[in-house]
């Protein structure tokens, strides 16, 4: 069963009006739009569908108006995806404001996983039978049952208007013929009614981006906040234009420009220190090594006590005595 799904899923991909087709047809209902299931109830009889028996039909509400009212039917909902350990996240505060696109994403989700269990078989599933026991649930299947013959049994308008009537002029007829013929204006044309739903999504996509930015120049001034760094000239010019009006953005740019200019002139009046080559301490090390220690042997020489120094020199002569007998 496909419980979290992608959002480059094919799920995503279906049409409002495929959508509607399949609630309507699944449930029994009429729904023109597919923010009109915003209650939560439709959802609720959705699942109630694919398992049978798990939904609390009872404490569902399809009269459900307030914000408060859907909150009780998505809190059914939930209670049925946690006994059925799904995962999927429910944006409440979201779905009761009736946004097309987050509705429209949301029940795009609900065919996914109704198509998922059992193949989208339902088994002989009584959509009307299962909704009496909703509150709400007669009205919106008598509502949907009135609306289907209404549409069906419309008036038809009379064909043979322009039929010539025995013994009337050809004037008359032409000016009856005239009228019969000139097209009655719709005061609410279908393009008008995507126009605006298409609008609505457009609005909706539109105000995800602007609560995703705000939320990052949200971090941002949070983080500038923060204690240590809030006295930081940087911090301080970022904070400047955050908080800058249009008309202001000049004298921002002015003075980050001033910022660089200070930071580079500090780093100059910095000197840095010299380091010396490691080769070249190492050879200076072997050169002292090396060399004989002169001022070392001479106050050796003088600290020595005067019994050395005699049998020193008593040796000298012993060694100059012998050289000179041989």
């Amino acid at each position: 069963m496909a419980t979290n799904i992608g959002t480059m899923d094919s799920a995503y991909f279906v049409g409002r009006s495929e959508i509607l087709s399949w609630i309507n047809s699944t449930l029994c209902l009429n729904l023109s739009k597919v923010e009109d299931a915003c209650s939560g109830a439709v959802q609720c009889q959705l699942m109630d569908a694919v398992h049978p028996g798990l939904v609390p039909m009872h404490k569902v509400n399809f009269d459900a108006k307030s914000e408060y009212e859907m909150i009780q039917n998505y809190k059914v909902l939930q209670d049925v995806f946690n006994k059925l350990k799904i995962t999927k996240n429910i944006e409440v505060g979201k779905l009761v404001k009736g946004r097309p696109l987050d509705n429209l994403e949301f029940m795009q989700w609900m065919k996914r996983y109704c198509d998922s269990v059992h193949e989208g078989a339902l088994h002989g599933y009584n959509p009307l039978e299962r909704r009496e026991a909703c509150k709400g649930g007669k009205d919106a299947s008598r509502k949907s049952s009135q609306s289907l013959p209404s549409a069906k049994g419309a008036p038809r308008a009379p064909v043979n208007q322009n039929v010539r009537r025995q013994g009337e002029p050809s004037g008359k007829i032409n000016a009856h013929s005239a009228k019969a013929t000139r097209p009655v204006p719709n005061a609410n044309p279908a393009y008008d009614e995507e126009k605006i739903t298409e609008l609505k999504l457009l609005v909706d996509s539109l105000e995800k981006e602007r609560d995703f930015y705000f939320v990052k120049l949200r971090d941002i001034e949070i983080l500038c906040q923060s204690p240590g760094i809030e006295d930081l000239p940087a911090i301080k010019v970022i904070q400047k234009i955050l908080y800058a009006a249009d008309d202001d953005a000049s004298a921002v740019e002015e003075e980050a420009q001033e910022l660089v200019f200070l930071h580079q002139k500090d780093e100059d009046l910095l000197s840095p220190i010299d380091e010396v080559p490691e080769e070249r301490m190492s050879l200076e090390s072997l050169k002292r090594k090396s060399m004989p220690n002169v001022e070392l042997d001479v106050l050796a020489s003088m600290a020595s006590s005067p019994r050395q120094r005699i049998s020193e020199s008593s040796d000298v002569r012993c060694s100059v005595s012998s050289l000179v007998t041989s």
